[in-house]
């Protein structure tokens, strides 16, 4: 089945809406402001907290979602940066004992002119996670209503799987995640996935192993200072797909260490276009992080992001969550939060994503974002 206007953030950058900002500052390769204006520029955390934060632009529209646990909020804004003043909706309050709990790392696409949100969920013991998603017709999603399409089977025994998301690759659109090769016995090891779709909620091919947490940057689960689990966990998670500008690869980014550890950080795996994405063979993985803490900038435990562009399509943005601290004890609550700055592409055609900037830094907004006075 061909799919068309499927993940606008990374296909779509051509019909992007061309607007002129409004803000005087001058623009560095960083993204650092030069002149401190705050109706052109902004700090992170986006909000204080926000773990698995993820942005689409469809439209002139940023539609905004991060992990609540218990229910699907969206957010609605024409300017990503200030989302936290953005118009938020709760679309979904699950009533079903089998995604009832947990809900993790939710992202809304629009395929085919349809909405669809994708995310993980349990009955309340996280070893049953699986994944879901639902549509809502209506060209706003913040109009009509959200239904259940059903679970993504994503194999025979029903691994755990969470960290949904789709690409389009030569008119077929395919899902990648994070799942277990078998059930947790007494050491959980999380792989990357990838499968080809027969429509937007259901797999239309056996499930692939690209990536597993093999190499040594991607093996941290201790955290000296703080939480551990009770067991091993060895994590490849919250694969994110990113079409190169001259449309040579595909990357995915994706999140590796235990993210209660400093050292959770982004690596990536790439295969070209032209290639049968679900080969094994055509992706290739990055050998040291492409994103990672920075403890002069006093920023720690970076993963989970996403991808967005500025409004007028001439910049390129990764969204993000991180700590301020190296230690997330347990029962302190969850203190990572969603963070965005700016990137850049080299000439080869990959993303550089520079470092995590520290929270004091003033970032000049996305080019193409009008405001008209200072938040």
């Amino acid at each position: 089945m061909k799919f068309k206007n499927c993940f606008v953030v990374m296909l779509g950058v051509a019909a992007l809406l061309s607007v002129t900002s409004c803000g005087n500052t001058k623009v560095k390769k960083d993204g650092l402001a030069e002149v401190d204006s705050l109706a052109t520029t902004y700090v992170n955390p986006l909000f204080q907290k926000g773990p698995d934060p993820w942005a689409l632009f469809h439209e002139g529209i940023y539609y905004y979602m991060h992990t609540v646990q218990d229910s699907l909020v969206l957010w609605k804004t024409t300017d990503v940066t200030d989302v936290k003043n953005a118009p938020r909706k709760t679309v979904w309050i699950p009533t079903e004992l089998s995604n009832k709990y947990h809900l993790w790392a939710p992202e809304i696409h629009n395929i085919d002119g349809k909405w669809y949100i994708y995310y993980a969920a349990d009955d309340g013991n996280t070893d049953n996670h699986q994944m879901y998603v639902l549509e809502n017709v209506n060209r706003d999603p913040f109009d009509g209503e959200f239904v259940m399409k059903g679970r993504i089977s994503t194999d025979k025994d029903n691994n755990w799987a969470i960290d949904g998301s789709v690409f389009q690759n030569k008119g077929e659109l395919y899902m990648v995640w994070s799942g277990w090769q078998t059930r947790r016995v007494d050491t959980e090891t999380q792989c990357i996935y990838i499968a080809r779709m027969e429509n937007p909620w259901t797999l239309g091919s056996e499930r692939v192993l690209i990536s597993k947490p093999e190499l040594e940057w991607e093996r941290h689960h201790k955290n000296e200072n703080g939480w551990n689990p009770s067991y091993d966990i060895f994590v490849n998670e919250g694969p994110q797909p990113l079409l190169s500008p001259k449309g040579k690869y595909v990357h995915i980014a994706y999140s590796a260490s235990g993210v209660w550890t400093p050292y959770y950080a982004l690596g990536m795996l790439t295969a070209s276009t032209d290639s049968d994405m679900l080969d094994p063979k055509s992706w290739s993985k990055s050998q040291q992080p492409v994103f990672k803490q920075s403890p002069e900038n006093g920023v720690y435990g970076t993963g989970h992001n996403s991808f967005f562009p500025s409004p007028d399509g001439t910049e390129w943005y990764i969204l993000y969550h991180a700590r301020d601290t190296q230690v997330d004890p347990e029962g302190a609550g969850d203190t990572r939060s969603p963070r965005a700055q700016k990137f850049v592409w080299l000439e080869n055609d990959y993303p550089d994503f520079g470092t995590p900037l520290p929270t004091t830094a003033r970032l000049n907004k996305p080019s193409g974002i009008v405001t008209t006075s200072a938040k």
